[in-house]
């Protein structure tokens, strides 16, 4: 199981949990700014030691820990016979067996590095966050090599990017410098400077592994509009975020952020943000400015194999539209549901260079070409780029399970021309009534037929469909009643299409489209 982890040590102070916090003991670290020489930059090929490019740079590379309040629920069984059972009652401090809300201190570990003599400081923007619902960040302590320490103030973050900047009140401190990332190439050696696991200073090396890789919260290839990071197998683990990634001449490539792995530790895949994409949100946010990326207002996914099978085109590059939000750029522009995006001002769409990506990073108010196929056919639209809301307005509905309890009562047709039937997708469907839209969440005048089964082996169970979903579409026809769905099934086997593309809602998630495998 593969699971991405925000790289940030988050340590509960109170009750048996133990705060890992000690340093090993380091070595007195010079006071000048940390930058290269080209003396020191080694030869093509491996390295004989990383030792003089570690005591130069180590000394602008700091610990970052935040001091947070975490306000607790009131206990449920305040008042009751089961009070002292969970929590409350005597021993528990004042107030508590009266139900009150408890609090608990806790801590987080991070890192960070400096990169100017008068103290700014770049981070993660999780390592300065609250690292649980209703917890506040009451302080941020900077520690520096030496054990200096200082308390930092946030000059400003962008949670989206994942990353922040602090400022301590210090002068002629040790700082680095931001390198081209866009020069790296796979192979390369890189090192890595950090704080895993509260063992202050710690030096890791490795190579990039891979670069434009896409790491989202779906796991890899989820292809979001800031996936763009450097992999590497030097060796990171929780602590090591937004610490530096350094190429030999010293210069900072990438923030280390996040890691790959079953368990939370390192297993040779970590990620750091590109310093192209890092430096310019850094000065913005540096000289105080609001960021704001481009959007355009639809939801795409993946041009998979089945997908470009199901629409008879290739899938060597291009996105696909599942849906356009009302009134958007993308809707005023003409792009459709359906439509297979190819390029977007002269950028071609890849999965190492999506569509989200190739958008945010285009200034609102700017107008663009828009390359894309229809129906086989390829054309251009031109689309005005509007402002990407928050993620907040950006997060959707989830869906409800106990809909589905309620359609279980539904089973049985109730109307001639109901009856359930079996199709080549693996499914069993039966045409929608006003009474079974009611029952599974959807609007009353939905028009399609609904999912009674699926099979556990079909093509459509991996593909997440389940019962009560509606099939709305299918090979681009509407979808009325089971007739039309095996009617539009048969159309893509004479075409000889080995995938169906049709589209689906559910209770609580946006119409999307699916492309299904035929044969099961």
């Amino acid at each position: 199981m593969r699971t991405v982890y925000a790289i940030t040590s988050a340590l509960l102070l109170g009750g048996s949990a133990l705060a890992l916090t000690s340093q090993m003991p380091l070595s007195a670290q010079v006071s000048e700014p940390a930058t290269s020489s080209t003396a020191i930059v080694p030869r093509a090929g491996a390295p004989t030691s990383f030792a003089e490019l570690t005591a130069q740079l180590q000394p602008a590379v700091v610990n970052i820990s935040t001091t947070q309040r975490v306000q607790l629920p009131r206990n449920p069984f305040a008042g009751t016979p089961f009070e002292n059972f969970f929590g409350g009652g005597q021993g528990q401090g004042q107030g508590q067996g009266q139900g009150q809300p408890q609090t608990r201190r806790a801590q987080s570990l991070g890192s960070g590095f400096i990169i100017s003599a008068d103290g700014y400081i770049v981070t993660n923007n999780h390592v300065v966050s609250p690292g649980a619902q209703g917890a506040v960040v009451e302080q941020i302590t900077v520690t520096m090599p030496d054990r200096t320490e200082y308390v930092a103030r946030l000059v400003g973050r962008d949670p989206d990017s994942d990353l922040a900047v602090l400022k301590i009140e210090a002068r002629n401190l040790p700082h680095v410098a931001f390198g081209d990332s866009t020069n790296a190439r796979v192979g390369d050696w890189v090192i890595a400077i950090g704080n895993p696991l509260g063992f202050g200073g710690t030096v890791t090396a490795g190579i990039v592994s891979a670069l434009y890789r896409n790491v989202g919260p779906a796991g890899v290839g989820s292809g979001g509009a800031f996936d763009r990071y450097i992999q590497t197998d030097a060796a990171i683990n929780q602590g090591n975020s937004g610490g530096p990634l350094f190429d030999m001449a010293g210069k900072v490539i990438g923030i280390n952020s996040a890691i790959i792995s079953p368990n939370g530790g390192n297993i040779g895949l970590g990620f750091a943000i590109p310093s192209e994409v890092a430096e310019p949100i850094v000065r913005q946010l540096i000289a105080g400015q609001t960021i704001q990326r481009g959007y355009l207002g639809v939801e795409r996914g993946p041009l998979t194999e089945d997908l470009a099978n199901a629409l008879g085109i290739s899938r060597e590059r291009g996105e696909f539209i599942n849906r356009v939000l009302p009134d958007g750029a993308a809707d005023r522009a003409g792009i459709r549901a359906g439509d297979v995006v190819v390029k977007i001002n002269g950028q071609d769409v890849t999965p190492d260079n999506n569509l989200s990506y190739i958008v945010a990073n285009i200034r609102p108010g700017t107008r663009v070409p828009i390359e894309l196929l229809r129906d086989g056919r390829r054309m251009t639209v031109t689309a005005v780029v509007a402002v990407r809301p928050s993620a907040e307005e950006l997060t959707g509905q989830q869906f409800d399970p106990e809909a589905q309890q309620e359609f279980d009562q539904q089973q049985q047709p109730t109307e001639t021309g109901d009856a359930l039937i079996r199709s080549e997708l693996g499914l069993v469907t039966q045409r929608i009534t006003p009474d079974i839209a009611r029952a599974i969440g959807v609007d009353s005048n939905t028009v399609g037929v609904v999912i009674a089964a699926v099979s556990g082996s079909s093509d459509a169970a991996s593909k997440g469909l389940q019962r009560g979903d509606v099939i709305l579409n299918a090979h681009g026809r509407p979808i009325a009643n089971n007739a039309d769905l095996a009617n539009a099934i048969a159309e893509a086997k004479r075409q000889g299409r080995t995938a169906i593309l049709v589209q689906v809602v559910r209770r609580g998630i946006r119409p999307q489209y699916i492309p299904l495998r035929l044969g099961n």
